[in-house]
């Protein structure tokens, strides 16, 4: 059957902000909260660039709050974007970088040798979806602005005055018509801001949060580059050696790397392409792996080493490794605009080649570093061969390997990951409640009895020993370690329902610290949320109300007068099984907050302080952080 509806009438091209406006996801991700930083990020990232090629020394992050929502500045005293009119489209340079995507100096060579910022589509991007920006440009002994909106054009450009200095200032307001946030994450900048200024040797970073009515300034510089930048990510750790570092640069590329091995069981590597975090790694990444994969063998075999020893792999090599991997490249591709993941092939090449030399080089300069380093991949190989013969006598019986569900855990009807959720309740009491009042169709129920184990600090015999992980990872359906799959998974919502005390918070650290450190994939993949139950129950006449804050409180406070009764809520058990389902379980009512990781390295930070053995850094942390606690159950 013809359908004479569709013809050329009906097809619509988007062009420029508009397209940008209706789907913003494809260029910044998400419009949540990863989506308004990274407009921060694609500022920030062209200022980077100016450091990059050499003209820049200083970039200013200022945070202001207005009308509610935050306002971001940035300045940078580089070069300038150029305001002179571009002949062919009849607007100045600016106003072009602004307002048109696919156009900058980043696609030919001559102005920058490398940059973040690829697709030419940085600035746009960030003006099409701000209720305003602002650029001032200071160069050529004078000071230019112009102003726009949902990038469009809302001042011509003009001159303003004289100045000495060089350098451009963007101020901007995310636009609430797309974003479901307000507010930038400041801990997500400083993080940022950190690794930068790591990366960038020499260039200081400045940021001032006055969003709150007080000035809270952080500033970020670094003398000695990616050697400080491992020396941070290991200073919880215990060094067995020295940090090495090696940097080969030619026309078209940079590489440096920097390694430190120490006592830890965990890798800590993260790899940079053109001052952008590679989340994901890539060809670099793979390139610096087989390089001291490769190099750490041979010099075993080559030096006739531990002959007995169990067979080398790279899991064994990066045991204890911190290590920082950056590249500096012309025309990298990335996957996607966020830029998590680098495809280039011919760089892989040129990666381990250059890392397999100079480790070479240092492994036979530096004979007691290099007698560590073996000593200790060999000790991880061989208890690795030995916990994989344990297994083996074992997989038979073990319950990963069988399909029997836990007797504790109360299946849902529908096997659909997808639409499938798994409450991981605490306590017997809650559990009953919560098996009450949920949804049978695709609501599972798995109750803990108590606290599980600190992974942190025990033995990997004594986790899998321990009643409730077994049983977590037999409801999961993921296996666990050489046998984990997260595709596996049964359901893709497993939420974390604690009570909102000081005991709920210890739980759901101790869980996330197992999902973090065994079962990473499932939170990178957004599997795991924390239920966010009420805190008080309300009640005024017959009316019931429930807060999930003490703001919210308040506020009933002011809108219903002292004529309210308040019941605090400091247990899941003191809630009916239907006040359970309607506050914290029902998908149409409930809060969920998704767990997530943005910086693994300050994750990993926080879990190896929090839970870790060290109790003096522990101790210091808590001290440093008591202020920040609103409020305390005892």
């Amino acid at each position: 059957m013809r359908d004479e509806t569709y013809d050329a009438s009906k097809i619509i091209v988007l062009e420029g902000a508009q397209g940008i406006r209706k789907r913003p996801s494809m260029y910044i991700g998400s419009t949540g909260p990863a989506g308004i930083i990274h407009l921060l990020y694609e500022v920030m990232d062209n200022s980077v660039d100016e450091a990059s090629a050499g003209f820049c020394k200083n970039i200013k992050i200022k945070l202001l709050k207005q009308e509610g929502a935050d306002v971001a500045e940035v300045t940078d005293d580089g070069r300038g974007i150029p305001i002179e009119v571009i002949e062919k489209y009849g607007k100045s340079a600016l106003e072009v970088i602004m307002t048109t995507l696919h156009k900058g100096a980043k696609f030919e060579n001559d102005v920058y040798k490398v940059s973040g910022g690829l697709h030419g589509v940085g600035l746009t991007v960030v003006n099409a979806l701000s209720e305003f920006t602002e650029v001032t440009v200071r160069r050529n002994g004078k000071a230019y602005r112009q102003t726009f909106s949902r990038g469009i054009v809302s001042s011509a450009l003009e001159e303003i005055g004289e100045s000495q200095e060089t350098g451009t200032t963007i101020k901007f307001k995310p636009d609430q018509e797309i974003f479901s946030v307000n507010t930038f994450d400041i801990a997500l900048l400083n993080e940022r801001a950190r690794y930068v200024s790591y990366l960038n040797m020499g260039l200081k970073i400045t940021i001032t949060d006055e969003r709150f009515g007080e000035k809270v300034e952080e500033t970020y510089f670094s003398d000695n580059g990616i050697v400080d930048f491992v020396k941070h990510i290991n200073k919880d750790r215990s060094p067995i050696t020295a940090v090495i570092y090696g940097k080969s640069a030619s026309d078209s590329s940079v590489v440096e790397y920097a390694l430190q091995y120490t006592e830890a069981y965990d890798e800590k590597t993260e790899s940079f392409v053109n001052s952008i975090k590679t989340n994901e790694g890539g060809t670099h990444l793979s390139g610096f792996h087989a390089a001291l994969t490769r190099v750490l063998t041979n010099y075993i075999d080559k030096n006739k080493l531990d002959k007995n020893r169990a067979r080398i792999t790279g899991e064994d090599v990066r045991e204890g490794l911190g290590a920082i991997i950056n590249i500096l490249m012309q025309n990298p591709e990335f996957e996607g605009q966020t830029k998590e993941k680098l495809g280039n092939v011919k760089i892989k090449n040129l990666v381990e080649g250059f890392v397999y030399q100079s480790m070479s080089r240092y492994l036979e300069e530096h004979p007691t570093d290099a007698k560590a380093i073996i000593r200790k991949i060999t000790e991880a190989a061989n208890v690795r061969e030995s916990a994989r013969k344990a297994r083996e006598l074992e997989r038979k019986k073990s319950i990963f390997s069988n399909s029997v569900l836990p007797g504790k855990l109360s299946d849902c009807i529908l096997n659909d990951p997808e639409k499938t959720e798994l409450f991981i309740v605490e306590g017997e009491s809650a559990g009953g409640s919560s098996k009450q009042g949920r949804d049978k169709n695709i609501q599972a129920i798995l109750p803990l009895r108590g606290k599980i184990l600190n992974v942190e600090k025990a033995s990997f015999e004594k986790i899998f020993d321990n009643t409730e992980i077994k049983t977590m990872i037999t409801a999961f359906g993921t296996g666990i370690n050489e046998t984990f799959n997260a595709d596996n998974i049964r359901y893709k919502k497993i939420i974390i329902m604690t009570d909102a005390d000081v005991d709920g918070s210890h739980i759901r650290t101790l869980l996330l610290t197992f999902f973090y450190r065994y079962m990473r994939k499932i939170i990178e993949s957004g599997y795991v949320y924390a239920a966010q139950p009420p805190l008080y129950k309300v009640t005024k006449n017959k009316e019931i109300m429930y807060c999930y804050s003490d703001e919210e409180l308040e506020q009933k406070r002011k809108e219903h007068g002292e004529q309210i009764e308040v019941q605090r809520y400091k247990g899941l058990g003191e809630m009916n099984y239907d006040q359970l389902w309607e506050t914290t379980m029902n998908p149409k009512n409930r809060k969920l907050k998704k767990i997530s990781i943005e910086d693994g390295m300050h994750a990993d930070e926080l879990f190896t302080i929090l839970m870790g053995a060290d109790v003096v850094k522990r101790r210091r942390y808590l001290q440093e952080h008591a202020k920040e606690v609103k409020a305390l159950d005892i």
